[in-house]
């Protein structure tokens, strides 16, 4: 079940109806299930709330190829992002003495992300999110885990090789991005008269553009690879144009809480230096991932080498190429 954007007291109280426990650590559970959900109390730290309910809430996308999604088994994410918050759970069992730490799944979208975090709902949400500073008044952000730049997916044979080729098109992107708010500003800049049709959901986005209801789609560059690996020819789709911007992916947890942002922090920072990202970037971006064991061939960037290599939590000024 998606919520749609709500006030924080709302969606909270609609996810208490909508989400299960799970126990040990090969028990999930997804808020399709019933069960309880607890905000955090005023005054009460992320640790505490983990420690008086036994469980942390992690939050969860359901087609953010390959960072966070739903791939075989229903209710399960699986994807990059996803591992990382699966370390931060290893950070908190010895942290806490918590070996039997259990975890429940909270479905969260770019529309109820924010607000699921800042009331406490979710603990830690790890998807792909951008770490800008509009958002860092309301929530704060984990050491950066990714850098992309925003593209096009289009039809090779639509013709459209950068923005300027949209003047008069008909363009897609997903509700609730910076995405969104980058190409509504570019079209009024440019006075292109593009039709820009805003989707719940990554997923759908990428349907309106394979049924032909749109001509592109725009995206964060590795978003549109993953989506184009889902497709039924990837070979018929390619990412095109010059980045409009380049954006910081962090994880998002509550903001104020500072020691358990400066966990989430080691956590990824150890992996960063001990070379541990290796392997999980390859798993991830080089070799096939379910569930059609496509390989999206994604190679590591420039950028995401020097974030590894000098790990940081500020958001990363938008380099306007296309403007």
């Amino acid at each position: 079940m998606k919520l749609t954007a709500l006030k924080p007291f709302s969606a909270a109280c609609l996810l208490a109806l909508g989400l299960s426990a799970c126990s040990g650590e090969s028990t999930t559970a997804n808020n399709a299930a019933s069960g309880a959900s607890a905000t955090t109390t005023a005054g009460e730290s992320t640790f505490d709330k983990i420690k008086s309910s036994g469980t942390v809430v992690l939050g969860h996308r359901d087609s953010s190829v390959p960072f966070s999604y739903i791939a075989d088994q229903p209710g399960q994410p699986i994807g990059y992002a996803h591992d990382l918050q699966l370390k931060v759970v290893d950070a908190l069992k010895k942290q806490l003495d918590m070996p039997n730490l259990k975890v429940r799944y909270n479905l969260v979208t770019s529309q109820n992300r924010i607000p699921l975090v800042s009331n406490g709902t979710v603990d830690l949400e790890c998807g792909s999110t951008t770490n800008n500073l509009e958002r860092q008044q309301q929530v704060a952000f984990s050491t950066n885990m990714f850098v992309v730049g925003t593209r096009l997916l289009t039809d090779k044979k639509s013709g459209i090789k950068d923005y300027p080729d949209l003047k008069g098109k008909t363009v897609v992107t997903t509700s609730g991005t910076t995405s969104e708010r980058l190409l509504k500003e570019y079209n009024d800049k440019q006075k292109l008269g593009m039709n820009i049709i805003s989707a719940k959901d990554h997923g759908e986005a990428f349907l309106m553009l394979q049924n032909g209801r749109a001509q592109a789609f725009m995206m964060d560059d590795v978003l549109l690879a993953g989506a184009r690996a889902k497709a039924t020819d990837p070979s018929k789709w390619e990412i095109v144009g010059k980045p409009m911007s380049f954006e910081n992916y962090g994880c998002m947890m509550r903001k104020g809480d500072t020691t358990f942002k400066k966990l989430v922090d080691d956590t990824f920072t150890e992996l960063y230096k001990s070379g541990g990202i290796t392997p999980l970037y390859q798993k991830w971006f080089e070799t096939p991932i379910p569930p059609k064991n496509v390989n999206l061939k994604f190679e590591m960037s420039d950028n995401l080498k020097a974030l590894i290599a000098n790990p940081h939590d500020s958001d990363q000024p938008k380099v306007a190429t296309a403007q």
